[in-house]
């Protein structure tokens, strides 16, 4: 695994090196010990699959509060998406600014996206799997979101043809006063 910082401090785009031969490949999508020595949150406490039929569809931009603010890992298992991170931490240099990473079966890239960040992503083609961890279980009354939308944060998403979910396009607008959150 190779680790990349990107422009958010914390958040990581993450090569896997794939072991090929006549019968096919191995990948360790996931390291305990690697993921320790980097610092980074390895303590995932639920692993989830999501399928998604139509490209252009935005699922996010999604987040915990404390106390149940979560890391997530994120990675493409079938198609192309376009992950986006937005960082909502309170007194951050880079506080709500954005980062992207276009994630696909192919490229065997993932994303780690530390707590206090804003997640989602758009799919590049029909019928995208994705996978990813958490490190914090669902907690309905501390879920937020950032609309897929929001000019403060202006997110530039590749695909132009949306599908949002009503819940997603019902987040409201960040206000000038959002302060973020306090990790």
């Amino acid at each position: 695994m190779k680790f990349y910082e990107t422009a958010l401090r914390g958040a990581f785009a993450i090569e896997q090196t794939p072991f090929r031969d006549d019968r096919g490949e191995f990948t360790r999508a996931f390291c305990r010990r690697i993921f320790h020595e980097m610092g980074l949150i390895d303590d995932f406490v639920q692993t989830n699959q999501v399928r998604t039929a139509r490209r252009g569809t935005i699922r996010g931009l999604h987040y915990q509060a404390p106390p149940a603010a979560e890391a997530k890992l994120f990675r493409c298992v079938r198609g192309s998406v376009q992950d986006v991170m937005v960082d909502l931490r309170r007194g951050s240099p880079t506080f709500l600014r954005w980062h992207s990473e276009v994630l696909s079966e192919d490229n065997l890239r993932m994303v780690y996206c530390p707590p206090g960040f804003a997640h989602g992503f758009q799919t590049l083609e029909s019928c995208c799997d994705v996978t990813y961890q958490v490190s914090a279980y669902y907690t309905p009354h501390l879920e937020g979101c950032v609309r897929y939308d929001d000019p403060l944060v202006n997110v530039q998403w590749m695909a132009s043809d949306v599908l949002v979910s009503s819940k997603d396009a019902d987040c409201p607008l960040l206000t000038s006063d959002f302060r973020g959150l306090e990790i």
